[in-house]
């Protein structure tokens, strides 16, 4: 059975930064696109971050770019999202995804159950 299981969400106040870990088991996940979507409340899914299978391509949506950095490390199947300087607008569950494309509308096969992230003002 393949998982994704994200961690690291919580509450920071803005300006602050947070780590999200998504740990993969069940297949392996280097030879596969990987990446980060989120939810907040009242609005759809959005992409926020992928990475190629050899971590030397990234893509971010607009809202996120300088600010998070996603990266991958192969041996240990996981994926992170480093996310700093943090907005109440970044306020969602993040979901960590793999094996997928990157294009204009990026799509994955393997979802996580999510992780919350909470930005105080």
């Amino acid at each position: 059975q393949v998982q994704l299981v994200e961690s690291g969400g919580g509450l920071v106040q803005a300006g602050g930064s947070l780590r999200l870990s998504c740990a993969a088991s069940g297949r392996t996940f280097s030879r596969d696109a990987m990446g980060w979507f989120r939810r907040a409340p009242g609005k759809e899914r959005e992409f926020v971050a992928a990475i190629t299978w050899s971590g030397s391509i990234t893509f971010y949506a607009d809202s996120v770019k300088g600010r998070f950095t996603i990266s991958r490390d192969n041996a240990k199947n996981t994926v992170y999202l480093q996310m700093n300087s943090l907005k109440p607008e970044d306020t969602a569950v993040y979901y960590c995804v793999g094996k997928g494309s990157i294009g204009a509308t990026p799509r994955f096969d393997y979802w996580g159950q999510g992780t919350q992230v909470t930005v105080s003002s």
